[in-house]
């Protein structure tokens, strides 16, 4: 009796294990996957905490994951995994390149961080050494850049270099040929291979100091990349430049958020700068002032221009982009100004007065895409007009256009600048490949 109880008691044992380990493979294999209203939750706000950047046309919906389903999350989910490990597997990839930047003049900044989207450490601007790294296709990149970043007094950490330089003015150009000397003198140690100049020109496109540095004119720089119009870009040895954002007042990468695209904006028009004698600037104020624009338009002018942001300045012209659909660029020294590019940033139209400047960059009745041929041959979608007696036609325009318009053209021009951007950084990283690697061959 014993021996039978004891055996009873172990079958309903077996029994009982069988049963509950047929019930999880049920759960684990079988059973749909339940989400408790918690993980919907959660999962909602961490999709809507933070819209895409990228835009594609006019289905554009930076908060879309809120309005799928949950089997489209897993599915997105799965994607993700596959492009992290394909990415994973690209940067496990030998470098066929590597290349040091020395950015010794503010433009390198915007070519780190807006161009190439490099990180930069520390990230305090006031940092005497400032450097970052990053590998795009079969390239490796390191950027150094501040005060400490010296000639002689840091280490060459590749046998290619990009050296970002400013010749605005005399003074800057005196620094620059310091700095292109020692590059000569790396160059003749065999330190170095091969050097490219990404050069802030001169506003009148004078800069016939640089030209003996040119391979060309048995120099040894292989590249030259030029801000601002100019007669030498050929597309062989001389490459046209974006000014891009005024780094040196601290602009910054601007992430769209959902109520830059689809909110109303107070302002029709903004203009915020320095209105210099004798110039059209002064036409444009007469202009705002006879027909009474500025009850529609964020208007702020000075007579002399001042380099240095205060916090409030700052943030004045950060609100008045934001706040306003169009912005308007009359021509200063040059027709390219940062203007352009910080209000794409913000989704406001640059309003550009396409005029060509004194100096040397070009003759627009010779090349029909001066000014602005950079801008332009990406296919810009500015508003061009010839004079600002033109502004107020725009503007009753303006009056009569939808927000809904409205938003569909702030889609139209974030991408576009998106887009710039990424064809500015894969055309420099080709050229540069098929500079220095065909050369090593």
């Amino acid at each position: 009796m014993r021996f039978t109880r004891k055996k009873f008691c172990c079958s309903v044992l077996v029994l009982l294990y069988c049963a509950f380990s047929f019930y999880a493979a049920y759960n684990v294999f079988f059973r749909p996957p339940q989400v408790s209203r918690v993980h919907r939750v959660v999962s909602k706000k961490e999709a809507g905490s933070r819209g895409s950047l990228y835009f594609g046309n006019e289905q554009w919906n930076p908060w879309e994951e809120d309005e799928k389903g949950h089997k489209g999350s897993r599915l997105q989910k799965v994607e993700n995994n596959w492009k992290d490990l394909f990415n994973q597997n690209s940067h496990q990839e030998q470098a066929e390149l590597h290349v040091q930047i020395w950015g010794k003049a503010a433009i390198g900044h915007y070519l780190w961080q807006h161009i190439l989207e490099g990180p930069l450490d520390p990230v305090e601007d006031t940092a005497h050494w400032r450097e970052g790294k990053l590998k795009i296709g079969r390239t490796d990149i390191s950027f150094i850049t501040g005060p400490a970043v010296v000639p002689g007094y840091f280490s060459v950490e590749a046998h290619n270099v990009v050296l970002v330089l400013n010749g605005r003015e005399q003074a800057k150009i005196s620094f620059a040929t310091q700095w292109l000397q020692y590059t000569q003198t790396l160059i003749e140690n065999h330190k170095l291979r091969h050097v490219a100049v990404v050069l802030l020109g001169s506003e009148q496109c004078s800069n016939d100091w640089i030209l003996p540095y040119l391979k060309r004119n048995r120099g040894f720089v292989e590249v030259l990349y030029l801000v601002y119009d100019n007669t030498w870009i050929n597309e062989e040895d001389v490459y046209q430049w974006p000014l891009g954002v005024a780094t040196y007042r601290n602009f910054p990468v601007i992430d769209p958020s959902w109520s830059l695209v689809h909110d109303s904006r107070p302002y029709l028009c903004n203009f915020l700068g320095t209105v210099y004698g004798n110039s059209s600037r002064e036409i444009l104020m007469e202009v705002i002032r006879n027909e009474g624009l500025d009850q529609f338009c964020w208007i702020s002018s000075r007579n002399e221009w001042q380099p240095q942001e205060t916090n409030e300045s700052y943030k004045s012209y950060h609100d008045a982009l934001a706040q306003s659909d169009l912005t308007l660029s009359p021509v200063g020294v040059n027709t390219e100004c940062y203007r352009l590019y910080e209000a794409c940033s913000y989704g406001s139209v640059p309003v550009v007065e396409d005029v060509m400047t004194h100096g040397n960059c070009g003759n627009s009745s010779v090349y029909s895409n001066a000014p602005l041929q950079l801008l332009k041959s990406y296919g810009a979608p500015f508003i061009f007009i010839k004079s600002w007696k033109e502004l107020p036609a725009i503007l009753n325009q303006e009056k009569n256009t939808s927000l809904q318009e409205k938003i569909q053209r702030r889609k139209k021009i974030l991408e576009w600048y998106r887009q710039f951007k990424l064809k500015v950084k894969h055309k420099f990283i080709e050229t540069l490949e098929k500079t220095f690697l065909h050369k090593e061959k």
